[in-house]
């Protein structure tokens, strides 16, 4: 609560990690994508005093490229937006979130000289 973060959310049972992606990012923003690959894992483990059934989170993100439709923030969110690279260190971002975004920058601009990994249309 008050702080921006990546788009993201639980599987569906049975549904692929990239299903999933592309569905959790039009229910949280409007956008649809195309998934590129994997940015990094990022795990959020219980701290110590939180209630013993506190869940360990593994989270994966995603490079993706938005394909169509109009930001709005969905149900779960206060707002959503988009920002220049240079503009997040002004904003309160969830832990870790800083550091997979500009990874991810990283990448897109190696994808954009190089052409995307095999397997990746």
């Amino acid at each position: 609560m008050g702080l921006w973060s990546i788009p993201g959310g639980k599987l569906a049972a049975g549904e692929s990690l990239r299903h999933a992606v592309v569905r959790e990012l039009r229910e949280e923003t409007g956008i649809a994508v195309r998934v590129g690959p994997l940015v990094e894992v990022f795990e959020r483990l219980p701290r110590l005093g939180d209630e013993p059934d506190t869940p360990h989170y593994v989270v994966l993100d995603y490079l993706c490229h938005p394909l169509g439709g109009a930001l709005s923030a969905g149900d779960d969110a206060a707002d959503a937006g988009w920002f220049d690279i240079g503009e997040l260190a002004n904003l309160s971002l969830t832990s870790g979130a800083l550091d997979v975004i500009r990874k991810a920058s990283s990448m897109a601009s190696a994808l954009r000289q190089t052409g995307p990994p095999a397997g990746i249309p």
